[in-house]
Order: C-alpha cells, then structure tokens, then sequence
C-alpha cells in the first residue's frame, strides 16, 4: 500500500458487550461500520480469560472478512505461548501479531527481547509462516533489536508506541520520535516491514508518521473507540484516515 494502513483493534467494543447479556454492541456490526468508512482492516487481541473478545468473535470476524471484504485485512495479536497459535492453525489470518503478554496482563506494555527469547519464538514464527500468515513481532523502539527481528524470521515488527503517546505534546516528543525513527529506519534496512500501535489517537498519529518513515500499517483501538463513542465509527473512521492523509 501507498500510504499507511489503519486497522482497527475491535477489542474495547467487546468489552462494553461483555458487561451485560445482550449482544451489543456487535462486535461485527463495529467491523461492517469501520470497513464501510475506508479501514483497511481489522484487529483483534483474544486473551485466554475472554475478557473482551471471545472465540466465537474471531471465528465470526473471519467469516465475515472472507465473505463480504476479502481485500480488507485480518490481524490477530496475542501471545504465541497461550492461545494465539489455536487461530492461526484453524484461520490461517492475513497477520498474526506475536506479542508477549502474560495471561492476567492489563494491556500489552512490552515487545519481545529477542536476546532472551529467540530460539523460543523461532519455531512458533516457523510454523505460521509456513500456514501463509505474515508475522509481526511486538517490539520496542530499540534500534539494536531490529535485525534480530528478522533473524528469528519474522517478516515486520509493530513498534510499541506508547512512549511516544506519553510524551507527545511535551518537552520529550522530538525525542521519542527521534528513537522511533531510529528503531524504524533499522528494522527497514534489516528486511522488516514496519507497524506501529499502542495509545495512538486523532492527536497524536500525524505527527508519528511525518517523523516515522515508511510506517506500513498502525493498529488502532482504545483511542479509536472512545471517539466512536461521541463521533460514530463512520466519522471516527474518516478522522483517523485524514490524520493518515495529513502526514502524508
């Protein structure tokens, strides 16, 4: 793609679901809504407590993609240790995003160190590859850890980018840029494709990607659907794209 990918991580829309009996909101009601705006895909992060989304919601996500938006792309994210591998075998996504959370984490807060874990990832990113999915690995802007990215095989990292959402609009912001420009530059000339995800949101995601070169999809969730709370998904949807389009 030309310009940056946005998809959109569907599970807080689950959350408010799961407060009560009803099924709403739907979570692929959300998905048709955000597709039919221009997202060019859609994520979700099933936890082993079901927390948020739910089994059935990925296998429904699924069908629904290959049904009525077969170019719009399916990423799944989680830990490959727990859960996350189940749905690869059996869906065989667009991308699976391993991320190294623990089971009872409150949200991902950490990429992989690769010096620690390599030969354990090695064979898990060996097997989705070879089922077709694109591995992306969860990662922080650490410029030394890139080429060790793609060591263990994976094809692009998503860089973490809640320090850089902490420190925008203070005396730390060109910093932190700084450090994601370095860590993407890096994990260009290793090979990798590059996301980016984590606390983005309508203020903040323009001036990442004017600084961030070649940022090939953000993964957008909680900022997201707390706007389509006020503006609706439609709107919400066209405000992050024309964020995307600015910094172009």
């Amino acid at each position: 793609m030309s310009t940056t990918a946005l998809s959109v991580n569907l599970n807080k829309v689950a959350l408010v679901r799961n407060t009560r009996h009803l099924g709403i909101p739907s979570v692929t009601r959300a998905a048709t809504l955000c597709l039919q705006a221009g997202a060019h895909g859609i994520t979700v992060h099933p936890r082993p407590d079901a927390r948020h989304i739910r089994d059935a919601d990925v296998r429904e996500l699924h069908a629904l993609l290959q049904r009525d938006w077969p170019r719009a792309e399916f990423n799944i994210e989680g830990n490959p240790f727990h859960n996350l591998m189940d749905f690869v075998r059996e869906l065989r996504p667009h991308q699976c995003t391993f991320v190294p959370d623990s089971e009872g984490q409150f949200t991902s807060d950490h990429g992989w160190d690769l010096r620690a874990d390599a030969e354990r990832v090695r064979p898990v990113i060996a097997e989705a590859k070879a089922l077709g999915v694109r591995v992306s690995l969860f990662m922080d802007a650490d410029p030394e850890a890139m080429p060790l990215a793609k060591a263990v095989g994976a094809d692009r990292v998503e860089l973490y980018t809640e320090p850089y959402a902490a420190a925008w609009g203070t005396a730390r912001q060109d910093e932190q840029l700084r450090r994601f420009a370095a860590a993407a530059r890096a994990a260009q000339a290793a090979g990798l494709g590059v996301n980016a995800g984590h606390d983005l949101s309508r203020d903040n995601l323009a001036d990442f990607l004017r600084a961030v070169p070649g940022v090939r999809e953000v993964s957008i969730g909680h900022a997201l659907i707390s706007d389509a709370l006020e503006l609706g998904y439609a709107a919400t949807v066209r405000a992050y794209l024309a964020a995307i389009r600015a910094a172009q």
